[in-house]
């Protein structure tokens, strides 16, 4: 069971979920501007540059959709399918190692996690990445340790709060949480309707 201590009361709605998780401690000064910390220097105006396409493609799908709907949402699932193939192929050609993934509590305002290294404690500030499944969002920010507890499996937990994270990582979660919600809705409906057959 993940522990969910007393002190712990930020207002998000939080899953318990496993993810790819990608992390390291960084120095208080870099907090809110940590650089390039898991080497994708190469990468970054690549990034960037379709950061800014998406957005263009979401504001040019806005203006289609007050003229023509039909061919609107059918740009969207273009779009969202290209985006879905682009991560498959990204994730295919850099997986994480089995150690990278983890059971954790995620929401758009931080992440608990399981963590047997004693160097890092409250106060200490980390660069993470999140690779979240299905989708394979990989979301990225800064965040801070504001508390640490025991599990019932006896392992430290360490819980953050973000304290940068753009927004469209931030959406990225967001969008990762309703989905998740919604999966499990449909598990529990498909559950009660075999108990109701029987």
């Amino acid at each position: 069971m993940v522990p969910n201590p007393t002190e712990d009361r930020r207002d998000y709605f939080r899953i318990h979920d496993r993810i790819g998780l990608e992390f390291q401690p960084i120095d208080d000064s870099k907090a809110g501007f940590p650089g390039d910390p898991f080497d994708d220097h190469e990468l970054a105006p690549l990034h960037d540059e379709l950061r800014r396409i998406d957005q263009d493609v979401r504001n040019q799908l806005a203006s289609l959709a007050e003229r023509d709907r039909l061919l609107a949402n059918l740009m969207k699932s273009f779009n969202t399918k290209v985006d879905t193939l682009a991560r498959i192929m990204a994730f295919e050609q850099n997986p994480l190692q089995p150690n990278q993934w983890y059971e954790a509590t995620v929401s758009e305002g931080g992440i608990a996690f399981p963590s047997d290294d004693d160097k890092l404690c409250v106060g200490s500030h980390l660069a993470l990445r999140l690779t979240l499944p299905p989708e394979l969002f990989r979301p990225q920010g800064t965040a801070e340790i504001v508390s640490i507890s025991e599990g019932a499996d006896n392992r430290r937990w360490l819980h953050t709060e973000f304290r940068a994270l753009d927004d469209a990582d931030r959406q990225q979660i967001a969008r990762h949480i309703m989905r998740w919600q919604i999966r499990q809705r449909q598990r529990e409906s498909g559950d009660n309707s075999v108990t109701d057959t029987r």
